[in-house]
């Protein structure tokens, strides 16, 4: 990867205006390595409701934005559909990229990302960032430490209700072939956190379902959903340490009254426990409790290296922008990021396996 040694803040431009908003954009502003440049959305209006508000340029032609010699990067936040397309086009044009998840439709599309970033020594993040929370780095810091002992089990329920109204508006969310459904939307996070805190899957063996059939359009026309809400896995996994492990997934999108998410992990010593019933963000909420074998239970808190220098209200930004951090770095040093296009790809294989067994049901 070339090496970027200019110590002014990199230029990036954000593609997609609602997470991308939301989100990566308050997220940049606290990054003194990245400088938020320009914008592009399709709709003129978006553009500039945002560009607007922030003083930003706004593009609505995607090689017009990749012609502007101020955009160094580019983060794509779009739904994944158009995703991969974009991507391509930037990799391309030379840009540096930090993906949202799942990063393309399909593997193969992510493998060949992957191989025209590496050849042209181009940085690309893909945003887990649950890698960037506390309490998971503290998670992991546990676990690499062996404080449970050899890992035996793991159970991942991810319960959420976003979409347990049936009048919630059908979009790209419904459609299998946009990228929609529970699989992209928390499979792909789910898999990489197994990746990351045990290791990677073998085997597999998978069910989904679409509870809600169907669901109104913006006009008011019902339209049929195509893409799953709920999906169920069994999977073994390779331990870091080289051990099989079985590992139990259990994820919705329409579990009215879910849980959240809560990941248990059962070792030869002990037990470890990951959660928050919190629905809206990634920190407020988690708890981790440790638990060894003859011991009472214990609430363990993240260490001083992992806790957030800053925190926003809305608990997504902290840890996107410790990412986006990691991802300036990277284009500083020239060293591949993690995450990146590898764990992206990793994710996104498990998750093709998920729907090619749903096909079989």
């Amino acid at each position: 990867m070339a090496l970027r040694s200019n110590r002014d803040p990199i230029g990036v431009a954000v593609a997609g205006l609602g997470f991308g908003a939301s989100v990566h954009l308050p997220a940049l502003e606290a990054n003194p390595d990245l400088k938020a440049v320009a914008l592009w959305h399709p709709r003129k209006e978006r553009l500039d409701q945002v560009g607007g508000d922030m003083g930003l340029k706004g593009y609505d032609a995607f090689e017009a934005l990749l012609e502007d010699p101020e955009v160094e990067a580019v983060i794509i936040a779009t739904p994944p559909g158009p995703r991969y397309e974009l991507a391509r086009q930037a990799l391309a044009a030379g840009k540096h990229l930090l993906l949202e998840k799942p990063v393309a439709l399909n593997a193969d599309q992510v493998a060949e990302l992957q191989r025209t970033a590496s050849s042209a020594g181009l940085s690309v993040a893909v945003d887990f960032e649950y890698r960037a929370v506390p309490l998971f780095q503290q998670a992991e810091k546990l676990l690499s430490s062996g404080a449970i002992g050899t890992p035996w089990l793991a159970k991942l329920d991810w319960l959420m209700s976003s979409r347990a109204n049936p009048q919630r508006p059908w979009n790209w969310y419904a459609q299998a072939d946009e990228g929609g459904g529970v699989l992209g939307a928390l499979g792909t996070h789910a898999f990489d956190m197994l990746a990351w805190l045990i290791g990677p899957v073998q085997t597999l063996q998978s069910i989904t379902q679409t509870a809600i059939a169907n669901r109104p359009d913006a006009s008011g026309e019902v339209r049929a959903v195509t893409a799953e809400d709920i999906a169920l896995i069994n999977t073994t996994l390779t331990t870091h340490q080289g051990a099989p492990l079985a590992a139990q997934v259990a994820l919705a999108s329409v579990a009215r009254n879910g849980r959240g998410c809560w990941l248990e992990i059962y070792g030869s010593e002990g037990s470890l426990k990951l959660g928050s019933e919190n629905q809206k963000d990634y920190v407020h909420g988690f708890s981790l409790t440790l638990q060894r074998d003859g011991e009472p239970p214990r609430s363990i808190q993240a260490d001083e290296e992992f806790r957030f220098a800053k925190t926003w209200s809305d608990g997504r930004v902290a840890p996107v922008a410790r990412l986006q951090g990691w991802w300036a770095e990277s284009m500083r040093s020239g060293r591949p990021m993690v995450p990146g296009l590898l764990e992206g790809l990793a994710s996104q294989k498990a998750c093709d396996r998920c729907l090619e067994m749903a096909l079989g049901q």
